[in-house]
């Protein structure tokens, strides 16, 4: 392993050291904080003084152990809000940890950890979200799992459909629990296993997946935490169950199937002679 030295402002007999992170969010925004109490500019990105930002301890190796960390704060500025905690909006947003010198924001930081969020609790004004290493994705399966319905999602590089037609803009004039009013219909039956993106008002950029319905009543499996003023703009995406018969009748598309649709499974071994 090759070691880098150490900069100069670190081997200082005294050093002016900073917390620095660097969030982004699924959506692309991307938020800097630091511990120090003022601002800081850093490579274009401007940081803004949390002083109740802090991190746990560290651990790091050069194994392939899966590194954590928990990072506390306060949920109380406009850079974190708590009700874009509550909606998820922060949940798997990448961060980078950094150290830098903050009498000479110019210098380059030092890295200490990178990482994504895991989920977000809140603890009333403040909050506490734990880091996952990278070297956590080794944990994910080596190759696929065989299953009798597709694993890709619809639209996606390994089905191929074109999205296009199958996305609809309509806006929400009603929410009943998770039951939702349209503006105009969509297509019965197409919904289901689709997606609900919001795409005006305070939940801007939060999806919910659709169950069921049709025509210009849709039931949901989730609504945001932060309803927006309604009517409210949102954008439909058609879904699809992942069977076979699906795949070659609705959409033409068979030949992208990424299932096994006629495998047998693990009863076959149960059955009786002649079952």
């Amino acid at each position: 392993m090759v070691m880098t030295a150490a900069p100069d402002w670190l081997r200082e007999e005294l050093v002016t050291l900073a917390w620095c992170w660097r969030l982004a969010r699924r959506d692309g925004v991307v938020v800097g904080l630091t511990s120090h109490d003022r601002d800081l500019v850093i490579d274009g990105t401007p940081y803004r003084a949390a002083p109740g930002m802090k991190p746990s301890s560290l651990e790091t190796s050069d194994g392939l152990e899966v590194e954590t960390m928990d990072l506390e704060g306060a949920a109380s500025s406009a850079a974190i809000a708590a009700a874009d905690l509550d909606a998820g909006r922060w949940d798997g947003a990448g961060l980078v940890l950094m150290v830098t010198d903050w009498s000479s924001p110019a210098a380059a930081p030092i890295v200490v950890a990178r990482g994504e969020l895991g989920a977000v609790e809140r603890r009333g004004a403040a909050f506490a979200v734990e880091l996952q290493g990278v070297l956590r994705r080794l944990d994910a399966p080596a190759c696929p799992a065989t299953s009798p319905s597709c694993r890709a999602a619809l639209g996606d590089r390994a089905c191929r459909v074109d999205l296009a037609p199958l996305t609809h803009y309509r806006r929400v004039v009603a929410v009943d629990g998770r039951a939702v009013t349209l503006d105009a219909p969509v297509a019965a039956d197409s919904m289901a296993f689709g997606e609900l993106l919001w795409i005006e008002g305070a939940a801007s950029g939060l999806a919910s997946p659709v169950i069921g319905g049709g025509g210009t009543a849709l039931q949901l499996a989730e609504v945001p935490a932060v309803l927006p003023e309604l009517p409210a703009r949102t954008r439909l995406t058609e879904g699809c169950d992942k069977q076979l018969a699906t795949c070659r009748a609705r959409f033409g598309n068979a030949m992208n199937f990424r299932g096994e649709a006629h495998l047998p499974g693990n009863d076959l071994l149960t059955r009786y002679p002649g079952g």
